[in-house]
């Protein structure tokens, strides 16, 4: 992720004119100062460790990585990642519903072998309440049939200020990385197929939302995705931006019908929110 970075120039403006004949140029005052040693760097606290994203995980014959303790780091996670577009002006809610621009369809997983056309995805962007306690401004793809009901989802999760890390649209060489096991990005619209199947995920028709998946990891058998995310396999802990049966994100959800993969029983999803249940 490209972070830009500003420029600044400074200029040193000079007198016009000369002194007279008569006039004599006065001593400059001394304006040296000794160094200010109390000037102290000032450290982000939501800011990611400089390692995340980037230590790649052994991967098993499955693909996935190699499961691992969730580094101290991240045991009582709290980071906000740079957003992809401009923050909001206000703390109001907002929210827009376009069809897919050129630019956004060229950087996601969509391609022509998807099972859904552009004509039937939508691009949404909503705001919400980082980590850091301050207003931001995500972005989904998701299926145009339910981009209005999605809308007052996130309205809700507004509502309450349920903290969200990271909202973007997911890059196609993403699909193809070797894991690091350390993701936390809210999504939708995902062109791939089931995890460990040959069959399209509901998240290939933009009809499944993945909701702090870190905080919220996938669980059957040993398999813990994201893998370093065992530290949230607790679900009594009550930490920021966990998702539990009945609380404000599930009831979100429910309230357009579409069910949570914390309530399975063959494997846990607790991320997960979809239109058909799977």
């Amino acid at each position: 992720m490209a972070l830009a970075a500003g420029l600044f120039a400074v200029a040193a403006c000079g007198a016009a004119g000369e002194p007279g004949p008569a006039a004599t140029a006065a001593p400059a005052p001394a304006t040296t100062a000794p160094p200010d040693e109390t000037t102290t760097t000032v450290v982000d606290p939501f800011a990611p460790p400089a390692w995340l994203g980037r230590r790649l995980l052994p991967v098993d014959a499955d693909g996935f990585g190699e499961v691992q303790p969730t580094p101290a780091e991240l045991v009582e996670r709290r980071i906000q990642m740079p957003d992809v577009l401009p923050a909001p002006s206000s703390n109001a809610f907002a929210a827009t519903n376009d069809p897919v621009p050129a630019e956004v369809a060229a950087r996601s997983t969509w391609s022509s072998a998807c099972p859904v056309s552009l004509d039937e995805l939508r691009y949404l962007t909503v705001t919400f309440w980082g980590f850091d306690g301050r207003h931001h401004r995500g972005e989904l793809l998701v299926n145009a049939g339910a981009a209005d009901p999605l809308i007052e989802v996130f309205r809700a999760l507004h509502a309450e200020r349920y903290p969200i890390e990271e909202m973007r649209v997911v890059a196609a060489p993403e699909l193809d990385l070797a894991p690091t096991g350390d993701g936390n990005n809210t999504t939708a619209f995902v062109c791939r197929p089931v995890r460990g199947s040959t069959s399209w995920s509901e998240h290939a028709y933009g009809l499944a939302v993945d909701v702090n998946p870190f905080l919220n990891p996938y669980v059957r058998g040993e398999l813990v995705l994201p893998e370093l995310a065992s530290a949230y396999l607790d679900r009594n802990r009550t930490a920021p931006g966990m998702i539990h049966d009945g609380d404000p994100v599930v009831a979100a959800f429910a309230a357009i019908g579409w069910e949570w993969g914390g309530a399975w029983t063959t494997l846990l999803d607790y991320q997960h929110f979809s239109a058909n249940g799977r």
